[in-house]
Formats: structure tokens, C-alpha cells, sequence
């Protein structure tokens, strides 16, 4: 058992592991020392044994688990091969050009700076500190114009994103990298107590058929842990509101297997119908700043009154402890802050070749709600689950390193086409990654193709 999967495996209350676990190939699958690709591996095989876990207690077998490091890899990167017939690359236009600008920049104190545009609003708070446009030349020459520290502050202070480059000495001896080295990396935390609730007798043989899902996250890890439970055969219901930013990319990417609704929680009418699904809902799921839902009924203690028995997943960039906790944050800016963009260039810090943090966080997310789950069906409670992006980078750098032939490292296509789908959606034929985990009896997949944001009504299908 490789030393990533040693550490999941810690944080299972259960029996020792019975079923065959084949992870196939190894480090490097793309151009970085980081295994990020045996990394993600074992968490994919995290989630199989978890997912195991609920499917023993409804029928008393395991099932057999395969995941090939290659796919592993392009898990964390599934954007970059989707496609949609006829699109020509118009919707991923602006978010490349967000991309170019959101890396890394050199500061006047000969540090580096890396200024997040992912949204316009957040974009606009960011450019009205440095006083420029929206533009890379423009951006540069004003970062050069600040010391990285004091540009950090200055953009937490207006609530924008940005971060220092950190090396991971530096992040270790930080107090919010202090804070966060004391903790697992994913937290699964009792809540109160509650009846046992064990797995639902259906007719469907999927693991998680009949466990019902409130998706209330946005870009990337959030609606990766929802869209991972839907491969299971959970009921994912994605909630949001027309008013809210969102990158139309990266919900095609991860809206597989969901169903997605409006309500706009700053209406009390509509957000009364979401406690009315709450009630019935086995999985809270939200990517909101600490203290946001709260003032709305919509804390983990809140919620845990209203329904007995939720699991209530949160993931945000920083964590939930130290002086960082109510900052937002991004992939970029939790690589930066964690010591991996400065190790991972060579003459500048320089980003992985995959939203490692982002994806990761999210896989980990869904890995502590089946735990969770578990032991909801064993002993009872209500739980609340954390995980983030700083945690996820630092777990990616606690694994050991590998060398790398050269720079602009693909995965094979053939490799890849052993995972590629061809969905037809309402956006197009949409040709996607899917699930990269391998399983013998109940192979992952998704019931419903990626649909506009607001197709559904708010409201539960009956139980299969």
C-alpha cells in the first residue's frame, strides 16, 4: 500500500480492507515532480474501499477495485478534454485568458505575487487595488509595483484573492500552515447525536442508490465531490441562483449525473423550500465562505436540528482554523501558498499542469461524506466533514517525488480513449472524461448527462 492510500486508510473506522485494490502504472504521467497521478490513484481507491463499505452492508460482498495512475492523472485536469461539437473552444476562451493572468508575478521586494481573476466581481476588487485594467502587460507591470506581503494584505482587506509565493518551509512555519499541519486531511467531526441509519433496502443495485445529495458548490472541488457521489448512484440535486457567478466550462465538466435547480436563498420563500429538502436529504454539501449559510438557518448545527442524521460536507481553499480561515481562495492560490508552485518551477514559480488541489479536495470530499455515511449507518450522528485546498496541497506534498523526461508531458490518447464518453447533452454532443475508477460488480457511472444550470425543479426523485 503506497504511503497516500496508508494515510486515507487511517482515518476508516472499519475492518481491514478484503478486496483486491489494482492501481496500475506510476509517476511521471504529467511534467511535474509531484506524483501527483499515484496521489489521486489513492484517493480514487479510498473512495472504492469506502464505497465498499456501504455496498457490504446492503448485500455482504465487496467488490474488486482497479485504477490506472494515467487516468488518475487526467482526473485532475478533466476540463482539458472535454469537447463540445461545434464549440471550437468560444466557451473556454475567457477562462484561458484569466489563466494567463492569474500566475505567478514578479514584486518589487524580489518576490513573486499571484493576483486571482477567476470571477469578474472578484476580478474587479483585485484590479482596484493595483490600479490597472484587465490586462496582462498592465497587471504585471503593477504587481512589480508592490512588496508581495503587503499586496497580500491589501487584497485580503477589499475580500480579492491573491497570494505570496510561500516554499513549503515557509508554509510550515507559518501560523495558518501550523494550524493546518495538526489536522487530517480530511476532518470528519460528530456533530450530535442521532438513531443508526442503515443503507435503504432498494431493487437498485448501485451503492448509493436511494442517499439523496444537496449540491450547493461552484467551481471545481465542491461539484467534484457531488458529481463523484452521483457515479455511485446517489440523487444529487445542484442548487444555485441566476444571480450567482458561475464559469459555464466547469459546470458542463461536473454537473454529470446531477440535476440542478434554482432557489435564491436571499428569498425566505425559496429559502424555506431548500429546508424542506434539507429534511429529507441525506448529504449537505456547500463550498460557501465560514459564517455565510449560517446567517441563513444553514450551519452544521442548524441543519443537524432541522434533519437528525445529515452529513454536512464543507471545502473551501484555507481551512476552517488560523488567520487565513475567512479568506477566499482558488487552485492557484492554495498551490502558492503551500510551497508547490515555488518547488515546482525552475527559473520562477510556475503552476502544476493540473487543478491538483481542486479535484483532489473534492475526491477527498466525497471520501469523508461515504465514511461518514458509514458510520451514521453504524453507530448514528449527525457529522460535518471539511476539507480544502491548502490541505490537499500539502497532502500532495508530503508524498515523495519523481523525475520527469521532459516538459509538455500527454497522457496517450489510447490510454485516454479507455475512459472518454460521448453524452448527448443539451449543450451539444459533448465527448468527456468519465469515471476513472474500476469496480467488478457496480462499474461507476452517470445516470443524467451535464445540463444548464435551473433545467430541474427543486424537489427529490422517489426512492428506486
Amino acid at each position: 500500500m503506497n504511503p497516500a492510500l496508508e494515510e486515507l486508510m487511517a482515518l476508516r473506522d472499519a475492518d481491514s480492507i478484503t478486496e483486491a485494490i489494482e492501481i496500475e502504472g506510476e509517476d511521471p504521467v504529467l511534467s511535474t515532480r509531484f506524483k501527483i497521478g499515484e496521489s489521486a490513484a489513492a484517493v480514487h481507491a479510498a473512495i472504492g474501499i469506502a464505497v465498499n463499505d456501504l455496498y457490504e452492508m446492503r448485500t455482504g460482498k465487496r467488490q474488486d477495485l482497479a485504477i490506472k495512475v494515467s487516468h488518475a492523472a487526467a482526473s485532475l485536469r478533466s476540463y482539458h478534454y472535454m469537447k463540445v461539437a461545434g464549440d471550437q473552444g468560444k466557451i473556454f476562451a475567457a477562462q484561458r485568458a484569466r489563466q494567463r493572468i492569474s500566475t505567478p508575478h514578479p514584486t518589487k521586494d524580489g518576490r513573486y505575487f499571484l493576483p486571482h481573476m477567476g470571477m469578474p466581481h472578484l476580478a474587479q476588487r483585485v484590479l482596484g487595488v493595483l490600479g490597472c485594467e484587465y490586462e496582462l502587460d498592465a497587471v504585471v507591470a503593477a504587481v512589480a509595483n508592490w512588496n508581495a506581503l503587503e499586496l497580500e494584505e491589501a487584497i485580503a482587506e477589499v475580500r480579492g484573492c491573491g497570494a505570496m509565493v510561500r516554499s513549503a518551509q515557509e508554509w510550515a512555519s507559518h501560523p495558518h500552515g501550523k494550524a493546518l499541519a495538526e489536522k487530517p486531511v480530511v476532518e470528519i467531526i460528530k456533530i450530535e447525536d442521532s438513531d443508526p441509519e442503515p443503507m435503504p433496502e432498494l431493487k437498485s443495485p448501485r451503492p448509493l442508490a436511494g442517499l439523496r445529495v444537496l449540491d450547493l458548490t461552484r467551481i471545481l472541488a465542491g461539484p467534484t465531490c457531488a458529481r463523484t457521489l452521483a457515479e455511485h448512484g446517489a440523487d444529487v440535486l445542484m442548487v444555485t441562483a441566476p444571480h450567482l457567478p458561475q464559469s459555464e466550462y466547469f459546470v458542463m465538466d461536473t454537473s454529470h449525473g446531477k440535476r440542478t435547480c434554482y432557489l435564491d436563498l436571499e428569498d425566505d420563500v425559496q429559502c424555506n423550500r431548500l429546508l424542506e429538502l434539507v429534511k429529507e436529504a441525506d448529504v449537505f454539501s456547500q463550498g460557501y465562505r465560514p459564517g455565510t449559510l449560517s446567517k441563513r438557518g444553514l450551519s452544521p448545527e442548524q441543519l443537524a436540528d432541522i434533519r437528525p442524521g445529515i452529513i454536512y460536507t464543507s471545502m473551501n481553499c484555507y481551512g476552517y482554523e488560523g488567520p487565513f480561515k475567512d479568506r477566499a481562495g482558488w487552485e492557484q492560490l492554495a498551490q502558492t501558498v503551500t510551497g508547490i508552485a515555488h518547488e515546482h518551477g525552475l527559473d520562477r514559480p510556475t503552476l502544476l499542469p493540473a487543478a491538483a488541489c481542486d479535484y483532489t479536495t473534492g475526491y477527498l470530499a466525497a471520501y469523508g461524506t461515504l465514511l461518514a455515511l458509514a458510520l451514521r449507518a453504524r453507530v448514528g450522528g449527525s457529522y460535518h466533514v471539511r476539507a480544502s485546498l491548502c490541505q490537499s496541497g500539502m497532502f500532495i506534498h508530503r508524498q515523495a517525488r519523481v523525475d520527469y523526461p521532459t516538459e509538455g508531458m500527454e497522457i496517450d490518447s489510447r490510454d485516454l480513449g479507455e475512459i472518454l464518453s460521448v453524452t448527448t447533452t443539451p449543450y451539444g454532443e459533448m465527448s468527456h472524461l468519465g469515471p476513472v475508477l474500476q469496480m467488478s460488480v457496480t462499474q461507476p457511472g452517470w445516470d443524467f448527462p451535464s445540463v444548464p444550470l435551473g433545467t430541474h425543479k427543486p424537489a427529490w426523485l422517489a426512492r428506486a
